[in-house]
């Protein structure tokens, strides 16, 4: 049965954005108030283009073309050779999600009625989400400035009959996938052309997805740090509510609340008046504090994207003043409220890698990991172990390293320097999305690690232990896929399977439900 989500321009949000781009079972429709302003928009801009006003884009050329009058009876072609000109994206095709969110949230911004789109327009690109004609956009090629440019003509090229979509599984040619799916290519009029491209709707969607994914792996830290905590034979004593309630950052209040939750009734974890062991390594005992601060970064993307997804971010916007419309020249084009948090992201996450990195060292090293043997497998030597495993998290924090530098610290003139200053939001977001993937696999590893090492440490106990409420299921599930391993063995599917588990949100889910 499908279930309908319902565009207005105002109440879009992350969930609806990842259930729209990555599950199948979802159709869009436009609400009956957006229609109406839909229509009330266009309106303006055929008055616009009848009464021979100057607006930017209707009447005029675009960036540093802008003082070049177009006639009446060429707003058309304009429109049409806007998009044409302006696809000139490169490198690999973006995901699937990725251009269902962007199709999706586009729409929305039309649904606001600011821009002076024709309703039939704005129906054939939801129709286009329906029937789940995708059309094919490089990855390459935004500066973020005066919106997602390149990328958005690729989807307007399908809009249109050109250019290239995938319908059904086949690349075909924009002409035909529209053909097979039984939809009519538009015929572009006046603006239209330029309302379909100059907005943030990549930068957006890379950034939903992405934040939306962060918020389950935040969770995934947590029960990593967990199970990592109880193999180790660490301590409870560093979550306890009373140091963090005089250091009352929120989400490290609530991050060491949920460390107590999967810990609670855990036999593992030793006394805490143990005179030998006083105080764990940072990575253990600071879990609160790092993840903490991880998910206020997260706190922040979500936040600026649902501001964003409802919200008008072409040029120029109608408005109505006296009961007249008005075309009012701006920059809500502009990516930097997205850029930051998006990077800002990027950064955050990066640290998710390394504190789970070094976690997984001490797992490893037989001198941290408090009586383990080398590498988690008996007979080291003999065997590697996971040695090897700790290279590849090494390796994806490393280069987590380098991709979360800040793409919004660059910027460079375009346009004849009328657009002078750009953000570089979708890089920021195309960043932030693979030092995501990359801590899921990272998070992975430790996961897999811990459980070795659980199984190592109930060999080696005088007497059965008992895991934590939280990090028993979590346990449990990892033994579903991935076997205790006797001596070595390739590793890269269990790796794989881990993380799948983390991707899929069925770690999180399966911990949450107990």
């Amino acid at each position: 049965t499908m279930k309908t989500i319902t565009i207005d321009g105002d109440h879009l949000t992350l969930e609806d954005v990842s259930a729209v781009a990555r599950q199948d079972d979802r159709s869009v429709k436009i609400s009956a108030e957006a229609k109406g302003r839909v229509r009330q928009a266009r309106q303006a801009v055929e008055a616009f283009v009848a009464q021979g006003e100057v607006v930017y884009g209707v009447t005029t050329g675009f960036g540093h073309l802008k003082d070049r009058l177009i006639s009446p009876d060429q707003t058309a072609a304009l429109q049409r050779n806007l998009v044409m000109s302006h696809a000139v994206g490169v490198g690999e095709p973006l995901p699937e999600d990725v251009v269902r969110a962007m199709m999706l949230i586009r729409a929305n911004t039309l649904a606001k009625g600011h821009s002076g789109v024709r309703l039939e327009t704005l129906e054939t690109l939801v129709e286009m989400i329906n029937r789940r004609v995708h059309p094919v956009v490089p990855a390459q090629g935004s500066l973020g400035a005066s919106g997602d440019l390149a990328p958005l003509a690729h989807m307007a090229l399908a809009l249109i009959g050109q250019g290239e979509a995938i319908y059904r599984g086949e690349r075909l040619s924009g002409s035909e996938a529209m053909r097979r799916a039984s939809l009519k290519p538009v015929e572009l009029a006046a603006k239209e052309g330029l309302t379909l491209i100059n907005g943030t709707a990549l930068m957006a969607a890379i950034g939903s997805l992405t934040t939306y994914r962060a918020e389950q792996l935040s969770h995934v830290a947590d029960i990593a740090a967990a199970l990592s905590l109880e193999a180790l034979q660490g301590s409870i004593v560093p979550f306890d509510s009373r140091l963090h309630d005089v250091r009352p950052h929120p989400r490290q209040v609530d991050c060491a609340a949920y460390m107590r939750r999967l810990l609670e009734g855990s036999e593992f974890l030793r006394s805490r008046h143990d005179p030998l062991r006083v105080q764990d390594a940072y990575s253990l005992r600071c879990v609160p504090q790092v993840h903490g601060a991880v998910r206020d970064a997260i706190a922040y993307a979500r936040r600026a994207l649902e501001i964003e997804l409802n919200s008008a971010t072409d040029n120029p916007l109608i408005f109505w003043e006296d009961g007249r419309p008005v075309a009012l020249s701006g920059g809500n084009f502009h990516g930097e409220p997205i850029a930051l948090p998006m990077d800002c992201l990027a950064m955050a996450l990066t640290e998710l890698g390394n504190i789970s990195e070094r976690r997984l060292n001490r797992l490893l090293d037989e001198t941290l990991s408090e009586g383990l043997p080398a590498f988690l497998i008996k007979r080291s030597g003999l065997n590697s172990g996971l040695m090897m495993a700790q290279y590849t998290a090494a390796a994806l924090a490393s280069e987590n390293k380098v991709l979360a530098h800040p793409a919004s610290a660059d910027t460079i003139p375009t346009s004849a320097d009328t657009e002078d200053h750009v953000s570089m939001g979708v890089t920021a977001g195309r960043h932030a999305r693979e030092v995501l993937r990359n801590v899921e696999t990272i998070l992975a590893i430790e996961l897999f690690a811990a459980a070795q090492a659980i199984d190592l440490r109930r060999e080696r106990a005088e007497r059965p232990l008992r895991l934590g409420r939280g990090t028993a299921p979590a346990y449990e599930l990892i033994r579903e896929h991935i076997p205790f391993l006797e001596h070595d063995a390739i590793m890269y599917p269990y790796i794989e399977a881990v993380r799948g588990l983390v991707e899929r949100g069925e770690l999180v889910e399966r911990v949450e439900a107990c």
